[in-house]
C-alpha cells in the first residue's frame, strides 16, 4: 500500500515472493498487513498487479471503482481488482482499521467477474470473526518457506473467497439461467459422466420425453444440441488435463471419453484452432 501519511500505522506489514510452482498451484499473497488508518488515508492507482481483499475491522472507509463510490462499514469485505482504475481510503471522521492482502492467481479475474465486484465491490453480512481468522492464518504462514506454508495461505484465501460467495451468491441458481428440470438433469449427468459413452436417447429417458422433444427443449434452453454440448465439455476437460498433466494425448483422449485419438484431435482442433500438442506447447510457453 502507498500514499500513507504519518497518521496511518502498520500493526503488521508482510511481503512475499512466491516461487513459480506456488503461482502454478495456489492463490499467492504477495503483500499483506494490518493497519490502523489515519484520517487522510487514501490509495489511488490506474493499475496495479493482483487483487486486494480488505476486511474492515472497525471504523469506516470507502472504495471507488468504475466511477462509483461505495461506503465500507465494520465487518464488510472489500474486493478490488487492481488491474483497473481504483481508489479507496478511510472516512476522515472515523478512519477504518483493516486486515488486507494482495493476491495473485490464474482464476481471480474470472472469480471477480462472477461476483460482479466491478459493480459491487463491498460484501456484507459476513461472519467477521471467521473472516478475520482466515486473514490471520494467511499472515501466519505468508513468510514461511515450506510447501505446506504456501498451501495454508492458499486455503486461507480460498476460505475468504468462499465467504464472499456465501455473502452474494447463496442461491445455487445465481450463476446460471433458470433451466427446465429435464434439461438441468441431463446437464448434470453429462457434467458428471462426460468420460463415459452417453447417447441422446438415454438423456431423453432421464427427462421422460421422446428423443426429438428432448432435443428441441435442450437446444431451446442451451442454444446447441446435447451432443455438441457434450463434445465441448469433453474438450474443455481435455484442455485442463493437457495443462495440468504430462499424460500422452492418446491417454487424455481416453480420459475424456474419446475411444479414437483421431476423432479427439479433430474435435479439439475444430474448437480451439490448435492440435492438442500445439495447445499444450503454447500453454507451457505462457502464450
Amino acid at each position: 500500500m502507498k500514499n500513507l501519511l504519518p497518521e496511518t500505522t502498520f500493526l503488521t506489514n508482510l511481503y512475499a515472493t512466491p516461487a513459480d510452482w506456488q503461482r502454478d498451484l495456489f492463490y499467492c499473497v504477495v503483500r499483506a498487513g494490518h493497519l490502523k488508518a489515519g484520517f487522510e488515508h487514501r490509495i489511488q492507482r490506474e493499475t496495479y498487479p493482483g487483487h486486494e481483499l480488505i476486511l474492515c475491522l472497525s471504523g469506516h472507509g470507502w472504495v471507488q471503482v468504475g466511477g462509483k463510490r461505495h461506503e465500507v462499514s465494520p465487518g464488510s469485505l472489500v474486493w478490488v481488482n487492481c488491474h483497473h482504475p481504483h481508489q479507496y481510503g478511510a472516512m476522515a471522521k472515523d478512519p477504518w482499521e483493516v486486515f488486507w492482502v494482495r493476491v495473485e492467481g490464474r482464476q481471480l479475474d474470472r472469480t471477480s467477474q462472477l461476483l460482479d465486484v466491478h459493480a459491487a465491490p463491498v460484501f456484507q453480512q459476513l461472519n467477521t470473526e471467521a473472516a478475520a481468522a482466515d486473514f490471520q492464518r494467511a499472515f501466519r504462514y505468508l513468510e514461511g518457506t515450506r510447501p505446506c506454508d504456501a498451501a495454508h495461505v492458499n486455503a486461507a484465501i480460498a476460505a475468504i473467497i468462499a465467504a464472499a460467495f456465501e455473502s452474494r451468491l447463496s442461491d445455487p441458481g445465481a450463476l446460471q439461467p433458470e433451466l427446465p428440470p429435464a434439461v438441468a438433469k441431463s446437464l448434470e449427468k453429462m457434467r458428471l459422466y462426460f468420460h463415459q459413452p452417453i447417447r441422446v436417447v438415454e438423456l431423453a429417458q432421464i427427462a421422460g420425453m421422446s428423443e426429438s422433444h428432448f432435443s428441441r427443449q435442450f437446444k431451446s434452453a442451451i442454444g446447441t444440441s446435447p451432443i455438441d454440448w457434450l463434445r465441448r465439455e469433453r474438450i474443455n476437460q481435455a484442455k485442463r488435463r493437457l495443462i495440468e498433466s504430462d499424460d500422452p494425448v492418446k491417454e487424455i483422449a481416453r480420459q475424456v471419453g474419446y475411444a479414437d485419438q483421431f476423432f479427439f484431435s479433430k474435435d479439439f482442433k475444430r474448437m480451439t484452432k490448435l492440435t492438442p500438442t500445439q495447445f499444450r506447447e503454447e500453454e507451457k510457453q505462457g502464450k
